[in-house]
């Protein structure tokens, strides 16, 4: 039959049982801690993607305005300069 471990080998596996438990808290600490970190990084991506989708949709006619302001300042100098006028 197996005889028991002696009473200095159990208490060493007592022990070596907390640390594990401990440094498995540390750990499950760490990746809680970087997942928060991950979920605010995504959240701010979010607010940075529509802020971003917001000032392209507001900056669109300004080209538009320009080629027309253009095409208008084309036109008034072609009839001014028409001997018509």
């Amino acid at each position: 039959m197996t005889q028991p471990p002696e009473p200095s080998v159990a208490v060493e596996l007592e022990k070596l049982r907390g640390t594990m438990a401990e440094g498995f808290a540390r750990v499950d600490g760490a990746l809680a801690l970087l997942v928060q970190r991950s979920d605010q990084t995504d959240r701010q991506l979010a607010d940075h993607e529509q802020r971003l989708d917001a000032v392209e949709r507001s900056r669109w006619p300004l080209p538009s305005i320009a080629a027309l302001v253009a095409v208008a300042s084309l036109l008034l100098a072609l009839w001014q300069a028409s001997p018509a006028h």
